[in-house]
């Protein structure tokens, strides 16, 4: 039997999606500040649920005037402590609004988010994201749940680097960025147990594209991937069949549908993406 690759990316559980609002607001930013939201997507895994207990959720922000004048800066370093400052007092740290808990991030998938963290915060470039995580993880398989202990060696927290001029500026001042936790780097299977070494990608929806269409029939099992050069995106279709993946930078992109029952696999190629399109590819009927 063909490997399947479980992938999926982090999502709030719909019993936190109380927070997520409009992506919009017309609520004006103190002078000095700027309003910054993280939206989380989720693709769907190879587990009944994967639980997340996300404690915090900071930004570390680079207030110099030119922040391209820090780039060696040692940013894991820097990660290691929230509390700490530049010489010159130009970083800072910044907690975002959350709702601290046991997150499923299954809950959600094939282009619908929900708002993870959103605050006012100091003016400036955000260089660090830091996300805490309890000591709740676990994850459902085949209706068996198994706990999600850190790998050894993996800290609880997790630092997602940024350079600046990755965020969508909506609106003056007002900037929003989509976090994809990647399930197939961040759950380890090892002597029979599963253990959690969590990946993020991030990306601005409006400066990217997407795929979508619909593969059946669902007891093929298609597993889709995307991929271009050395960047390969994942896709499990819903039980209609209906899949979309986010988050894909301008280029020509192959698509193949790996199967299993005895159903013939398929590739798509020349699927071009430019800007923030979505290229539709229709109905994919697998054969046996």
């Amino acid at each position: 039997m063909k490997n399947k690759i479980a992938i999926a990316v982090l999502i709030v559980s719909a019993v936190f999606t109380w927070v997520a609002c409009s992506k919009s607001t017309s609520m004006q930013v103190p002078p000095g500040t700027q309003q910054v939201s993280l939206y989380m997507t989720d693709g769907p895994g190879f587990f009944d649920h994967v639980y997340l207990d996300i404690d915090s959720v900071m930004v570390l922000v680079d207030t110099s005037t030119n922040t391209r004048n820090n780039d060696t800066t040692n940013w894991n370093q820097v990660g290691c402590n929230d509390r700490v400052r530049h010489p010159e007092g130009s970083f800072i740290w910044e907690n975002l609004n959350v709702q601290p808990g046991v997150y499923d991030i299954l809950s959600l998938s094939n282009g619908v988010d929900t708002l993870l963290a959103s605050a006012n915060i100091k003016a400036g470039t955000v260089r660090l994201i830091r996300i805490s995580l309890g000591t709740q993880n676990s994850l459902v398989k085949d209706s068996v749940t198994y706990p999600l202990n850190l790998f050894p060696g993996t800290n609880n927290y997790v630092l997602i680097q940024l350079r600046g001029g990755e965020w969508d500026e909506y609106q003056p001042n007002s900037f929003q960025l989509w976090l994809d936790f990647d399930v197939a780097r961040s759950v380890i299977q090892w002597n029979n147990q599963f253990y959690l070494r969590p990946v993020f990608h991030f990306f601005a929806v409006p400066t990217t594209g997407s795929i979508s269409g619909t593969v059946l029939p669902q007891n093929a099992y298609p597993v889709i991937s995307i991929y271009s050069g050395t960047d390969t995106a994942y896709a499990l279709p819903n039980k209609n069949g209906q899949f979309k993946v986010r988050g894909l930078a301008s280029g020509t992109y192959s698509m193949f549908v790996n199967t299993s029952n005895g159903y013939k696999d398929t590739t798509i190629n020349n699927i071009t993406i430019s800007g923030h399109n979505n290229v539709n590819v229709g109905v994919i009927q697998l054969h046996q």
